[in-house]
C-alpha cells in the first residue's frame, strides 16, 4: 500500500535544529546549536516539592481533565505579572495556556492563516515559527533586520504592495540574532500597523532574559487590539513542562480555544498546577535574576573569545539578553562546511540557513550561551577556532 499524504506535508521543512540534536548526543560533543537553558539552574528540588504539595492537596484534580483556557490561577499569575513587569492592563480572560510557545505558534497559524496569505517575518526569523506557520502554506516576505530591530522601509513597503495577514517577530533578544528592538522601532512598527488589517505576532520568549534587568515595553502596549502576544516559561522554569501562553483580546481568544479544544482539548493539568504551585512558592524574580547574572557572564565570555580568537573579517551582535550569537563569516566561507568541520573537532554549531525564507545565510552561524557551563564554552570555542581556521 501507497499512503497519499496532505501536500502541505512537502512544503513543510524539518526542524533543523531537532535533527542536529540528534548528531550532539554523545558527551563528547559540545553543543552551542541548541537552545537549551542550562541544567543547573533548573530548580529541580523545588518542582519536585511542588509536585508533591499538589499530589497531597488534589492530586484527583492534577490528573482529570480540565477547561481548555487553563488552570485559572496559572492564568491570573501570568496577567498580574504583565501588570506588573509591563504596564499591560491584561486580565486572565485575555490568557490562554499553551503546549509551549511552539503550539502558540501552532494555534495562531490555524486561526489566521488560509493557504497564500502573506506572513512578514524577520530576516533571519525564527525557524520555530517558520515551521509552525508552513503548515497553513502561506507566502513570507522577509524584513530585514537592522542592529536595532526590523528595518523600517522595508516593512512599509511590504505593508503597501502586499495584503500582509500577520507580521511575526521577537523584539526582545531575537532568535536567531540576539538582536533587540528599540523603543523607537516599537513604537515605528506600531504606527505603522495601526488601521491596517495585519495582526502583529509578538514572540516574548526571551523577555525576562534581559542582562539589565530593565525590561522594554511590548509592541502590545502600542497596539494593544492588533497584537497578539505569547510567552513561555521554558526559559526561566522547565522547558519539559511544556507550558507557554498567548495574551490577546477576548474576541481573538474565543477562536484560538475553539483551535486548541480540536487539537489537545487542554494542556496537562498536572504539569500547570505543578508550575502554579511552584511560582507560587518560589521568588521567581531572584531566581530570573540569577538567570540573567549567569547569561550575562557567558555571553561575554564567549563574545571575547571570539574576538580573541576568531580570524579577522568575522563579526557577531552584540545581545543585551536571551540566549543566542550570531556570528557572520567572511565571505566564500560556508556555515555548512564549518558546522562538518566543527564535527570532527567535536563541537556542534548551528548554521544559519533554514533562518532564511529566500535564501541566504550561507555565512552565518547561530551560537548557543546558555547550556554549557563556563570551561565548556571556552573548550567548545578553542575547537570551533580550529575549525574556523581548517
Amino acid at each position: 500500500m501507497t499512503c497519499r499524504y496532505a501536500t502541505r506535508m512537502g512544503k513543510t521543512p524539518r526542524s533543523f535544529i531537532r535533527e542536529i540534536l540528534k548528531v550532539t548526543e554523545s558527551p563528547e560533543i559540545i553543543s552551542f546549536a541548541g537552545g537549551l537553558p542550562n541544567p543547573a539552574l533548573i530548580s529541580v528540588k523545588d518542582i519536585a516539592e511542588a509536585a508533591r504539595s499538589v499530589f497531597e492537596s488534589g492530586g484527583v484534580a492534577a490528573l482529570q481533565y480540565a477547561t481548555t483556557e487553563g488552570y485559572l490561577p496559572l492564568r491570573e499569575f501570568i496577567a498580574d505579572r504583565y501588570r506588573q513587569r509591563l504596564g499591560l492592563d491584561v486580565g486572565p480572560d485575555e490568557v490562554l495556556i499553551t503546549s509551549g510557545s511552539q503550539q502558540a505558534l501552532d494555534l495562531i497559524g490555524k486561526v489566521f492563516l488560509d493557504a497564500g496569505d502573506v506572513v512578514a517575518i524577520e530576516r533571519p526569523g525564527y525557524l520555530g515559527a517558520i515551521q509552525a506557520f508552513s503548515l497553513y502554506e502561506p507566502c513570507f516576505c522577509p524584513v530585514p533586520l537592522e542592529e536595532d530591530g526590523p528595518a523600517l522601509s522595508a516593512l512599509e513597503r511590504t505593508l503597501e504592495e502586499r495584503d500582509v495577514r500577520l507580521f511575526y517577530g521577537v523584539p526582545n533578544s531575537q532568535n536567531p540574532s540576539g538582536i533587540t528592538w528599540s523603543r523607537e522601532k516599537r513604537e515605528c512598527v506600531a504606527s505603522l500597523l495601526d488601521g491596517t488589517d495585519t495582526v502583529f505576532v509578538e514572540d516574548d520568549a526571551y523577555g525576562e532574559l534581559r542582562f539589565s534587568g530593565r525590561s522594554l515595553s511590548p509592541v502590545k502596549k502600542y497596539l494593544p487590539d492588533s497584537t497578539v502576544l505569547t510567552g513561555s516559561f521554558s526559559k526561566i522554569v522547565a522547558p519539559g513542562l511544556r507550558m507557554g501562553w498567548i495574551c490577546a483580546k477576548p474576541e481573538t481568544l474565543d477562536r484560538l480555544v475553539v483551535a486548541k479544544q480540536a487539537s489537545d482539548l487542554h494542556s496537562s493539568t498536572f504539569a500547570q498546577r505543578v508550575l502554579a504551585r511552584y511560582l507560587q512558592d518560589t521568588d521567581i524574580d531572584a531566581h530570573v535574576r540569577e538567570i540573567c547574572r549567569v547569561y550575562d557572564r557567558h555571553c561575554t565570555l564567549m563574545a571575547s573569545l571570539i574576538d580573541d580568537l576568531f580570524p579577522d573579517g568575522v563579526t557577531r551582535t552584540e545581545p543585551d539578553g536571551g540566549m543566542f550569537l550570531w556570528v557572520t563569516l567572511p565571505p566564500g566561507l560556508s556555515s555548512m562546511a564549518l558546522f562538518e568541520r566543527a564535527l570532527a573537532e567535536r563541537v556542534a554549531v548551528l548554521p544559519g540557513l533554514p533562518f532564511y525564507v529566500d535564501g541566504g545565510g550561507e555565512n552565518t552561524v547561530r551560537l548557543n550561551f546558555s547550556n554549557a557551563d563556563e570551561d565548556g564554552i571556552t573548550e567548545g570555542m578553542h575547537r570551533l577556532a580550529r575549525a574556523l581556521r581548517a
